[in-house]
């Protein structure tokens, strides 16, 4: 049985993608620090759901500390490894850098050393959409300069891909940084638009809208990330070699959506009318985002499967659901 390493298990992202592998009869050691950044009951119930695998082994650990992160590659062989565990949010690193700085940086160092010195073949590690900053040529391209971040979140992002190419290029250590695309789906993080929109309109309270709603973003549903991931982990495990050593792909929604065409579909599933303020552009925010994601299509013979519309009420339908709601 292949063995896994997910950082970040009990996160969105993590969660989901530890499912599909372990429904697959992969072997996940998944760990989590478990951090009260947003609703740590959420968290819970996602491992809680994990823990129904008996081929899933769950350690509370927090990579910033090396010698707790030593110990579980000491006791395990790993095949790969995902790091998805990062301080998220790009709003909260311009009032807490420190935290990226730590989490986002360092921890990622503590997991290129142990990946380098145990020996593990390939990294997988999300990067972020963010790095491109307020960059004005759309789509997105992987090929794209991307020297201007605009948040501390962007920055780390930029570092991690920095540092893997420095490991790939020292070490000959595989990595394939992913920039994701503003994702969504249930079991989402409550602090993302999507969440914090729907419960708005149920709870008849107020949405900031910054920028007055005129952001695109290119979201990405949850199953459009984690089947990507899925063929990229065994496009490795069988040595195509389709992949540089060091590989960067945007993984990101078909086509971008208005922010305010968003809101308009969250209030046709809802029945309910969103009760909106227009603010200004918010620092760190970029203004808009669009994926070029031919790269990744032509690697994975993958494209996005579930719209907007599908996506908004697949999510609402889980949250009434989670919230029990009628």
């Amino acid at each position: 049985m292949k063995k896994i390493l997910i950082t970040g298990v009990a996160g969105f992202i993590g969660y989901h993608l530890a499912e599909k592998l372990l429904s697959k009869n992969y072997q996940i050691i998944g760990i989590d620090n478990h951090n009260d950044y947003y609703d740590p009951i959420l968290k819970q119930d996602r491992l809680n759901n994990l823990k129904k695998f008996s081929n899933f082994e769950f350690h509370k650990i927090d990579f910033i500390q090396n010698n707790e992160l030593t110990s579980i590659f000491n006791n395990n062989q790993f095949n790969q490894v995902i790091h998805l565990g990062a301080q998220a949010g790009v709003r909260y690193s311009i009032t807490n850098p420190q935290f990226y700085i730590e989490t986002n940086i360092t921890g990622f160092l503590n997991i290129l050393e142990n990946c380098n010195n145990y020996n593990v073949e390939n990294i997988i590690y999300a990067s972020s959409s963010s790095i491109y900053g307020n960059n004005k040529d759309l789509p997105f391209s992987e090929n794209d300069k991307t020297e201007k971040q605009i948040s501390m979140y962007g920055v780390s992002k930029k570092t991690n891909e920095l540092m893997a190419h420095t490991y790939s290029n020292l070490y000959g250590l595989k990595t394939i940084g992913l920039r994701f695309f503003t994702v969504y789906g249930p079991w989402g993080r409550p602090d993302m638009a999507l969440y914090i929109f729907t419960k708005a309109i149920i709870e008849n309270k107020n949405i900031d809208l910054f920028n007055k709603g005129n952001h695109t973003r290119s979201f990405t549903y949850i199953s459009d990330i984690v089947e990507p991931i899925y063929r990229l982990i065994k496009i490795n495990e069988n040595n195509q070699n389709i992949l540089s050593n060091n590989d960067i792909l945007n993984i990101g929604g078909a086509e971008p959506v208005k922010l305010l065409r968003f809101i308009d579909i969250i209030e046709d599933y809802l029945g309910k009318k969103a009760k909106i303020k227009l603010k200004p552009m918010q620092q760190g925010d970029v203004q808009d985002t669009n994926a070029d994601i031919t790269k990744l299509e032509k690697i994975t013979n993958y494209q996005p499967q579930v719209d907007i519309k599908e996506g908004i009420k697949r999510f609402i339908d889980w949250y009434k659901a989670y919230h029990q709601i009628n």
